[in-house]
């Protein structure tokens, strides 16, 4: 039951956030990053997407033998899951990304792909915390380290200026339902 409430938190934190962004008061969090910093950003931005989590299945197919392939399922589930999700809301919805011409609008919808207008829910943020949520759930002594790296690449979506505050909390919100979801339709 509490997972649900969180869930209506994070719903409600999004919507306050939206409110405020259209009151112009959205403030990026934008970092001049250079060299090696750069692109250990970049290998943290790349969490929970395609080919981590391809290489993380593999991983627990390989390691964990008895429980390794419903939770490879739940895995795939999850981030596939909260990515479909995503990349349809985004293009219902037609979200336009910061620094953009009509940045914040809503535009809504279009079937062809425009990066330009996709922003809302970060699909990236979803598919981190969906990753995360069944990593925590099969293996517990790793919650903290997978719940940072989730919250750490949810958050280099916003420093980046890919999306707006709202998006991001939203595509956590999304990547923790899917992942939950998944998990309990597995075990």
């Amino acid at each position: 039951m509490y997972r649900w409430v969180l869930a209506l938190i994070f719903a409600a934190v999004c919507a306050i956030l939206m409110a405020l962004e259209r009151m112009g008061f959205h403030r990026t969090a934008t970092l001049p990053l250079k060299g090696d910093v750069k692109r250990e950003t970049r290998f943290l931005a790349q969490y929970g997407q395609l080919v981590c989590t391809f290489i993380t299945a593999l991983l627990i197919w390989q390691l964990d033998k008895s429980r390794g392939v419903p939770i490879c399922y739940a895995l795939w589930t999850a981030v596939i899951g909260a990515t479909v999700i995503a990349t349809a809301l985004k293009r219902v919805l037609g979200r336009v990304r910061p620094r953009r011409e009509l940045a914040g609008k809503f535009l809504g919808p279009s079937f062809r792909h425009a990066n330009y207008r996709e922003s809302f829910p970060s699909s990236h943020s979803a598919s981190a915390l969906a990753y995360s949520v069944v990593l925590s759930s099969a293996y517990p002594h790793g919650t903290i380290t997978f719940w940072t790296l989730g919250l750490i690449c949810a958050a280099l979506r916003y420093i980046l200026d890919a999306h707006w505050l709202s998006d991001v909390v939203a595509g956590i919100m999304l990547g923790y339902l899917a992942g939950i979801l998944s998990w309990r339709l597995y075990f």
